[in-house]
This record gives structure tokens, sequence and C-alpha cells, in this order.
């Protein structure tokens, strides 16, 4: 077996352990055992567990930022098509708000990259008045994402907190899009 393909074992098993626990309830010896690999392996391979954390979250943030097509013409489109990779892809989700709970790790850069191009790209936008521009780019861009992730199996407010809801992902998913059209100013006109 390569190194390359151990890696990505170790990287997968760490995925599955990370999401699940965060850094801090995380242990290394279920990472190996789901990797089929030394203990040791891991520390050569990523030094300590926040190094292992990071490369997990650099290798899943595609799933979340570059995964899902930005329009700043169609912030409600993209609150649900984010809406959709959160309900396909919890694990990653998880990790995102355990990266932000935790903080035990910085966050790559691209993170933030990917955050600046969107935030220069609605400033854009509202300058050429295709989207409100009485809100700071960054809230609004904030708003569209908490909104679009807010039903999540693992967002507090959401699903958990109103097990008894019992509201289909199709309905859902429809309000979230109405209520992102209405923050953005990006209602459809018939």
């Amino acid at each position: 077996m390569s190194a390359a393909e151990t890696k990505d074992r170790i990287l997968d098993a760490a995925f599955a352990e990370f999401s699940e626990y965060g850094v801090a309830g995380a242990r290394v010896d279920r990472i190996a055992k789901k990797a089929r690999c030394n203990k040791n392996l891991i520390y050569v391979y990523f030094e300590n567990k926040e190094t292992l954390f990071g490369a997990v979250l650099q290798r899943h943030l595609f799933d979340a930022y570059d995964g899902v097509p930005f329009d700043p013409d169609d912030l409600p489109g993209l609150a649900g098509r984010v809406f959709d990779r959160a309900r396909s892809n919890p694990g990653v989700y998880r990790l995102l708000a355990w990266a932000t709970l935790e903080r035990t790790t910085a966050l790559p850069p691209t993170r933030e990259r990917e955050h600046d191009r969107k935030v220069a790209l609605l400033r854009e936008r509202q300058k050429a008045g295709a989207v409100r521009d009485d809100i700071s780019p960054v809230l609004l861009l904030m708003a569209v994402l908490a909104l679009a992730t807010a039903w999540s199996p693992d967002f507090p407010f959401g699903s958990t907190a109103n097990p008894s809801a019992d509201l289909p992902d199709d309905e859902v998913r429809d309000a979230v899009v109405r209520m992102v059209a209405g923050i953005t100013g990006q209602e459809k006109q018939g």
C-alpha cells in the first residue's frame, strides 16, 4: 500500500471522527483503527491531532464553498443550493461547526479568501442596484448562509430543536429561498 493511499485512509477516518466528536473529543487511536494503520504513522504524516484536523478541514472546504456555485445575482438560488448541500453532506457542516466552536486549529486561508471574494462580488452587485444596499455585504452573506443551513440536523435551532415539526425538506427549502429573496431584494418579478 502506498503512502498516498494510507494518507487518504487516515483523512477519511479522521473526517468521520472529527465531524462526530470535534478536535477535543476525537481520539487518534480510533482514527488509526478505522484507517487500518499504526497510530504512530498518523503522527509521522500529520504531526499532531490539530494539524490532522486542519488537513481534513482543508480537504472538505470544497464541499462547503467551491462545490456550491456562487452567483450574487441569484442569492435565493444560492440559499437553495447550500440548503441541499447541507442536507446531503451533514458531516462537512458539522466539521465547520466544530472548527468554529473549538478554535483549536487556524482556519485554512482558502476559507477566508473565498469569503472575501464573495463579499466583494456582493458589494459590486449592491453598487449596481442588483442587491439591496442598506445591509453590509458581510451581514447579507451571513444571513443567506445562516438561513440556508439553519434546518440542518446539526444546527441548534433547526430540526434538532423542532423534532415534532415534521416539515418536508422541499417545504423548508422553498421557504428558505423565499425568505432570502425578501431579505436580499431579489424577489422574482412575475
